[in-house]
């Protein structure tokens, strides 16, 4: 059986891959209006709880997908999707503060 971490881990980690780009987006668009870095830092917060959720998710994934289980139980699988999830949620952290950091040296220059 799949780990639901896991599964759960990479779904956040795409997410906060995908509010990491319109992050950058809001941020490159609206920097001449002055709303690009307002709009990229509401948007900020969302990318930076869901890396977080992805990696924490992603570690807890990882831990249950090791567990030996008893013969009776359930032995889970998804070990790979707990680590991408880990890595995509890095991923998605990192280019979620660039992103609003770019979007503030737009705005501010």
């Amino acid at each position: 059986m799949t780990s639901g971490l896991a599964i759960g881990a990479l779904v956040a980690g795409v997410v906060s891959i995908l509010v990491a780009l319109l992050v950058g987006c809001f941020g490159l668009l609206g920097a001449q209006d002055g709303w690009g870095a307002w709009a990229g830092g509401a948007f900020a917060l969302l990318g930076v709880l869901a890396g977080l959720a992805g990696m924490v998710s992603g570690l807890l994934g990882r831990r249950q997908t090791r567990r030996a289980a008893a013969p009776p139980a359930v032995r889970f699988t998804g070990r790979g999707l707990a680590i991408a999830g880990i890595v995509c949620g890095a991923v998605g952290l990192v280019l979620t503060v660039l992103s609003l950091g770019l979007a503030l040296l737009l705005q501010i220059g």
